[in-house]
């Protein structure tokens, strides 16, 4: 152990700052991020008392911002941008929700258990990055809110850097430091071997399994309240509701084999059903279509779509034999918010169209479009929709897939009135995003490239082979994240650099002197978990080992069983959002500070017991 230090006046400055900024991301007066700044301009304006270089020299006050940490983040967004233009993250989200359903616990337990694993064998905030926008997709098709939603898969990529030695840097440093304790640990200390790359996957898997588990029980407990589960076409503002009485919902049906519709074209029923119901999609043996042609047939066991009044719908269903389900399975896909809804098209006076009908055009057949309703001069035309000649000033509203309403405005010039997700994706280029993706992984487990260099190389070769664009590439970063991070690292600068880390340390191993051989490893655990809250964990990491392993020499316990209690409590970071991934779905999520509060205390006291049983069992034997 080393000579213990006295308290500086420094250190004093210090732990005044460190108490500041706790007291401000708790009373959540300002942004997360407005007070990461205003703690880095306070600490460099320590440097103009005279004749003091200031708590962090003016020269490396900025820092942050070229930080391993803060330019893998940037360049891990702009590789999730990438491979999210190409369809990718889409399908993925697709893929998970057929699985999982709309049902929330179900949604919340496989992304956050294929992050956790995922996070195993790539840094957290990763995975945590590439991820976002899958969840974000999910979201908005599952109507689960994010909130609901990015806080376990955050939690979960934390803890997932637990399952090998190369999750979390922490994991990756501990060897090296213990190749240095080797050299300097006393003659009569017995060598420590190196842990291999699995020694901790039994711990990191309870670990990760406690995040599921804790979520699944208690997420409507611990976490904001999120939206409605209601799947509604995305575009649908309020004012649609109420001026033309379109809810936007949709329900999805499977035809009996004794139905009475069985060999009748959608045209026919919809005629006779009238103005409120329409089929806007139909599943016959696997084949589906979004807004079929009126000539299409119903056939006995195939599935249709149908968006009108719940009422109706299920008397309709008594009717005409028809299955009515609880939820949106088949049509999954197509009926989210991502990819369909209702819009306002008008018609201006330089469209080639007026005097046509629909029907003359052939709006489902040739565009794949759903009439839902025509406004004219603020009146609403209930019958014969189709056969009504189009004039300029006309509102027609529509139903389709949003790729199908770009081509149905832009061929007819129509205007759309209603603002859409005229998303530019790249199918084309989903091999080469595949692959870059692949080289980046590759770059980071196999050679020793610095993480953020491998992943900048990603990046840019992403905006080369032409995936994203530059313009994309800078609006793809959260900008908040990358504030929040770089300027919060000066502040671990001077908990390190002044000596404050040590002498707290310090002071809390004297407090225990006398006491049994877990009650020292609970109190490296618990200052690992205070230090990585206020620093990053890799500076907590390189302080708090080294004089873990000595106290353990001292008392005759086991240096290994210390080291990797600091290394892995360095991940227990769940209080407050200072931990990169944190950081990174606060903004999504729409998380303030007391959210990470309510949920992270049970998970901060967890984790520390499951990490001191479980290094003892494995590893004090």
């Amino acid at each position: 152990m080393a000579e213990t230090i006295p308290l500086t006046t420094e250190m004093i400055a210090v732990i005044g700052i460190l108490l500041l900024t706790i007291v401000m991301f708790a009373a959540d007066v300002y942004r997360v991020d407005v007070v990461a700044v205003l703690i880095m301009v306070l600490i460099g304006l320590t440097s103009l008392i005279p004749e003091y270089p200031g708590l962090v020299p003016a020269k490396d006050l900025f820092d942050g911002f070229s930080s391993n940490a803060v330019m893998s983040i940037i360049a891990v967004m702009i590789l999730g941008a990438g491979l999210d233009k190409t369809g990718v993250l889409n399908l993925l989200a697709g893929r998970i929700l057929r699985i999982a359903g709309n049902t929330e616990r179900r949604v919340m337990v496989l992304i956050s258990g294929t992050v956790g694993i995922i996070s195993g064998f790539m840094q957290n905030i990763g995975a945590a990055a590439l991820f976002l926008p899958v969840a974000d997709r999910i979201s908005k098709r599952s109507g689960v809110s994010p909130s609901r939603l990015l806080m376990p898969m955050g939690y979960c990529a934390i803890l997932g850097g637990t399952l090998t030695m190369v999750g979390s840097s922490p994991l990756i440093l501990l060897n090296d430091l213990i190749d240095n304790a080797n050299v300097q640990l006393p003659a009569h200390a017995q060598e420590l071997e190196n842990f291999t790359l699995f020694s901790v996957t039994p711990i990191g898997l309870v670990l990760l399994a406690l995040g599921v588990a804790y979520f699944f029980f208690a997420a409507k407990y611990v976490l904001p309240v999120g939206t409605s589960k209601t799947l509604e076409t995305g575009a649908v503002a309020s004012y649609v509701k109420d001026m033309y009485g379109i809810t936007g919902q949709i329900y999805e049906l499977s035809v009996r084999s004794d139905s009475s519709i069985i060999g009748k074209t959608i045209g026919e029923l919809e005629d006779e059903g009238g103005y409120d119901e329409r089929i806007i999609a139909i599943n016959t043996e696997g084949n589906v279509v979004i807004e079929p042609a009126r000539s299409t047939e119903i056939r006995a066991n195939c599935d249709i779509a149908i968006m009108g009044r719940y009422e109706q719908i299920v008397k309709n269903a008594e009717l005409y034999h028809l299955d009515l389900k609880d939820e949106i399975r088949v049509f999954q896909e197509a009926f989210n918010p991502t990819s369909s809804g209702i819009a306002e098209v008008v018609i201006p006076p330089s469209s080639t169209s007026i005097g046509q009908t629909m029907d003359d055009l052939g709006y489902r057949r040739n565009y794949r479009v759903t009439l839902l309703a025509l406004y004219r001069d603020e009146k609403p035309i209930r019958e014969n929709l189709i056969d009504v000649p189009m004039r300029a000033g006309d509102t027609l509203i529509v139903h389709s897939l949003w790729r199908d309403l770009a081509n149905f405005v832009s061929t007819l010039q129509f205007v759309a009135a209603t603002d859409f997700p005229r998303e530019d994706e790249r199918p084309e280029k989903v091999k080469h995003a595949v692959l870059i993706f692949a080289i980046t992984l590759a770059l980071v487990l196999l050679t020793d490239l610095r993480l953020s260099a491998a992943l900048i190389t990603g990046a840019l070769l992403m905006i080369i082979a032409g995936v994203i664009k530059i313009e994309e590439a800078y609006r793809s970063i959260g900008w908040q994240s990358v504030f929040l991070l770089a300027s919060l690292i000066p502040l671990g600068i001077a908990v390190e650099n002044t000596g404050t880390a040590l002498w707290i340390a310090q002071q809390f191993v004297h407090l225990l002197f006398g006491v049994p051989d877990y009650v020292y490893l609970i109190a490296f655990g618990i200052l690992a978990t205070v230090f990585t809250l206020v620093m990053s964990n890799v500076g907590a990491t390189i302080l708090l080992v080294p004089i873990a392993m000595n106290v353990a020499v001292e008392i005759g316990a086991n240096p290994s069983v210390f080291a990797l209690t600091v290394a892995l409590s360095t991940s227990n970071s769940f209080l407050i959002p200072t931990h990169q991934v944190n950081a990174l779905i606060q903004a999504p999520g729409g998380y303030r500070v007391v959210d990470f509060m309510r949920a992270g205390w049970f998970m901060t006291f967890a984790f520390l017991a499951v990490v001191v049983l479980m290094v003892n069992f494995f590893y004090n034997s």
